[in-house]
């Protein structure tokens, strides 16, 4: 991974930390100070949305330090494993959380199902991407024992010359 490329990602990583900071700043301000008015459940958006932001600040940081170990050469250990199930981990709660919009904005949809059969959808396509993230981790473990097995061979060849 080049210096560049690195640099490019720990930038849009540190901007959307800094987003995902201010949106929870002004949700928890939210929750304290703005009525609400009837036509929506706010209080229980807001709460699911802080929520979420926490969800996506640990996939943030996992995806830092993963970055941080393709730097140094060190992803390919089991160190790596702890990274990726977390971001596994938060993007299965980002999905739950999605669906606990879905379920909260469903009442207001009577009219319009559609919306609701969307919205869970999404939810749907959010789940994928955890499935597709364990897909890689399995990747990831297929070339931690492939790495292994390549420096058992090194050193057992060492020994023979």
């Amino acid at each position: 991974m080049g210096n560049l490329t690195v640099r490019a990602l720990r930038a849009v990583l540190a901007v959307v930390l800094t987003g995902t900071v201010c949106v929870q700043a002004l949700m928890v301000w939210a929750l304290g100070n703005d009525p609400e008015d009837g036509s929506l459940p706010l209080t229980p958006l807001r709460v699911i949305t802080i929520l979420g932001m926490v969800s996506a600040q640990v996939a943030l940081v996992c995806v830092w330090r993963l970055v941080t170990m393709v730097r140094r050469g060190t992803v390919f250990s089991h160190a790596a494993f702890r990274y990726v199930d977390r971001v596994i981990w938060a993007i299965v709660a980002a999905a739950v959380l999605w669906f606990a919009v879905t379920a909260v904005n469903a009442p207001g949809q009577r009219e319009d199902p559609g919306v609701t059969v969307i919205m869970g959808g999404i939810g749907l396509a959010i789940l994928g991407v955890a499935l597709i993230v364990l897909v890689l981790r399995m990747l990831l473990a297929q070339a931690v024992a492939l790495d292994g097995e390549a420096a058992q061979m090194r050193a057992e060849l060492d020994e023979v010359i």
